[in-house]
């Protein structure tokens, strides 16, 4: 049956078929990944002892980390960032979503920046290290069947982020994009996010290739992934400029940069 592209106009992907070499690789990946986050959860709350800073500086450890293991299943991180995007400097940054590895790469590449997350409060209990740094990092936890929560809580999280100077990343689609097919970006999440974050610029962030690693939910990683990571140019705040026209342009890089990708690689699983 034919897929139909999505509404953004960035189409599924082919899933790639398993391989010997697929299996081969998993089982290390996945011990190494397990035994990192029962390390870190220890290490966090020891640290956390000594305040927020020192929790925040093992988590991103933790985060450096799991991106490392990675490397045993061959996966290839390709980033780019625009000169313009500097280390300890508080963004909000606007990204599209495709995988669960996208937090610890945005979190290993941004070290410095300290990234916060709207993540759904599902995701605070139970596993280990994960759910520790989501309840005492700062995040923001929200109940994606109360609008009203989530929008109070996403408010909040950008208030104590530009307090604080650190930077925090919202994902509009609300969920992965498990194919690949890019979904509607959300308005009002980002909305009241950057209506609590006047001072922070905004940087839309594009990645591509991440939704792979979880085509088979883990039974096997494929091998040798190549993901694409890019952080545009900030996006300066005027107050001349509507937040609306600033979640707008954020998308159209977004898309323009996946689109460019995949044409570039000759995929032709962009919807024209």
């Amino acid at each position: 049956m034919e897929q139909k592209p999505s509404v953004e106009g960035i189409g599924p992907e082919p899933a790639r078929p398993t391989r010997l070499l697929d299996w081969l690789f998993t089982p290390a990946f996945l011990l190494a990944f397990g035994v990192t986050l029962l390390i870190f959860d220890p290490l966090q709350r020891l640290a956390r002892l000594f305040g927020r800073r020192p929790q925040e500086a093992v988590a991103g450890v933790l985060q450096l980390c799991l991106v490392w293991t990675l490397r045993l299943c061959g996966t290839r991180l390709i980033v780019e960032r625009d000169a313009s995007v500097t280390p300890h400097t508080p963004y909000v940054l606007i990204a599209n979503h495709q995988s669960m590895f996208d937090v610890p790469m945005f979190g290993a590449l941004l070290f410095t920046n300290y990234p916060k997350y709207v993540s759904k409060r599902e995701l605070s209990r139970w596993i280990p290290s994960i759910s520790y740094n989501l309840r005492r990092g700062g995040n923001g936890l929200i109940d994606r069947g109360d609008r009203a929560q989530a929008e109070r809580v996403i408010r909040e999280l950008g208030r104590r982020s530009q307090e604080r100077g650190v930077s925090v990343v919202i994902f509009p689609e609300g969920t992965r994009a498990r194919s690949g097919a890019m979904g509607r970006f959300r308005r009002a999440g980002t909305l009241a996010l950057l209506d609590a974050t006047p001072k922070l610029d905004v940087v839309p962030v594009a990645i591509d290739g991440s939704w792979h690693l979880l085509a088979h939910n883990l039974f096997p990683i494929p091998f040798g992934v190549r993901v694409r990571i890019r952080f545009c140019s900030p996006l300066p705040r005027d107050p001349a400029t509507e937040d609306t026209e600033l979640f707008a342009r954020s998308h159209e890089k977004i898309v323009a940069t996946i689109r460019g990708w995949r044409e570039e690689a000759g995929e032709g699983s962009v919807s024209r």
